[in-house]
């Protein structure tokens, strides 16, 4: 139990770091003060704008993943007019189970249309 306690601290303080690392280089060369976030759904890629981090696990939220073609590797399926949207309240599966818990970061960043085809 504490192994696994401590393997989820650690994820998240590294997944924190690298969040605000990435935010904080993007910012410079997006619109935002947020990352630039690849949707795979519609091929674009979003500036965006951090408005509140870390939020409480409460209500929807829409997950964030790494592995896309953004400069920082930030995509999700779902962007601005898309059913799933969720106006920005991301999550990151930091304990990387799968699941929305209380080990996992939660963070509004909305993103700034429109959209564009190349980061």
């Amino acid at each position: 139990m504490k192994k696994t306690l401590g393997t989820g601290i650690g994820l998240l303080v590294v997944a924190t770091g690298i969040f605000w690392s990435i935010a904080a280089t993007d910012a410079e060369a997006g619109r935002g003060d947020g990352p630039i976030i690849y949707v795979t759904g519609q091929g674009l890629f979003y500036d965006s704008i951090v408005t509140a981090d870390p939020l409480p696990a409460r209500g929807p939220f829409q997950q964030l993943e790494m592995g896309g073609p953004s400069p920082n590797g930030l995509q999700t399926e779902f962007g601005p007019g898309d059913r799933g949207y969720r106006g920005g309240r991301w999550w990151i599966d930091v304990n990387g189970d799968g699941e929305m818990d209380s080990e996992d970061k939660y963070f509004s960043c909305p993103l700034l249309g429109p959209g564009r085809e190349e980061a």
